[in-house]
């Protein structure tokens, strides 16, 4: 028997969507397909919503949630992502306003320095609305780049001592954390006539600020460094620590390699492993 969501939504989430959307109809799965997270266009009378959801064993819903509960707000109001309508911890899933515009990856967006300034402001004002020292966060982040390689992956054994050598002489230290995206970039930017939208919290955690810069600087800088002067200069200052921005690089580098390899994307996983050189050559 056909259902509105084309099987996509177990019984729990299209139930409680169908709690707050009533008919809800099918628009579009604009799901990536590598992780078990559905995303689903639908629409709901005369407004179009997003429905996200994935099993009980991702927790990268429950971040979006924390996320559109508390510190979305600020870019809700000023029209930079979409509001959360109904949400259930429970059934992992979660409704949200649709954004209209293209997703900027792979577009000519991409490399265009006004989408990186205003990605520098929106950034700000997210990070701006509270800000913390964590005194065990680059513990935990080195222990779980050691984790990492601990796991099955597809870097160099060479390469994986010297990886391995600089996270055990690093010295982890206190650090001021804030509201981070954890996945800032262009597969996560939309463009509306100009206007830079925000899509995907599922990364959304404390974490000092820098973080938030790894995976572009890393891309689309290095093939335009005008980017990173837009951003910057969006953003209003930079957040990079002389001493923890290589460990950041290295860490990320690890965790894009490791991840890639398990969830079979060769190319990601390619990018990853050359990362992994690029940061250990800081060292």
């Amino acid at each position: 028997m056909s259902t509105w969501h084309r099987g996509l939504l177990d019984n729990v989430s299209s139930r409680f969507v169908e709690q707050h959307l009533g008919e809800p109809e099918f628009v579009d799965d604009l799901s990536w397909g590598l992780v078990d997270t559905a995303v689903l266009w639908v629409r709901d009378g005369d407004r179009d919503v997003i429905v996200k959801t994935a099993g009980p064993g991702n927790h990268h819903i429950g971040r979006e949630i924390t996320a559109n509960e508390s510190y979305t707000a600020p870019l809700v109001d000023s029209n930079r992502t979409g509001m959360l309508i109904a949400a259930d911890r429970a059934a992992n899933t979660l409704i949200l306003a649709y954004q209209h515009g293209n997703l900027i990856d792979g577009t000519d967006s991409e490399l265009d320095p006004d989408v990186y300034a205003q990605a520098g402001a929106v950034l700000r004002e997210l990070h701006g609305q509270e800000s913390r020292v964590d005194d065990d966060y680059e513990i935990r982040v080195t222990d779980r780049a050691v984790r990492w390689l601990d796991g099955e992956h597809r870097i160099a054994p060479d390469v994986e001592a010297e990886a391995r050598s600089i996270l055990s002489s690093y010295r982890p230290m206190p650090i001021t954390v804030v509201p981070t995206h954890g996945d800032w970039q262009p597969r996560n930017w939309l463009i509306d006539n100009g206007w830079l939208r925000v899509i995907d919290f599922g990364r959304f955690a404390f974490r000092p600020p820098a973080t938030d810069l790894c995976r572009i600087a890393e891309k689309q800088w290095r093939e335009n460094p005008a980017l990173e002067d837009a951003f910057v200069a969006g953003f209003g200052r930079d957040p990079r620590d002389e001493l923890v921005w290589p460990m950041d690089l290295l860490r990320e580098a690890i965790g894009t390699a490791c991840w890639a390899f398990q969830v079979g994307d060769a190319d990601f996983e390619k990018h990853g492993l050359r990362l992994v050189d690029e940061a250990i050559a800081r060292f």
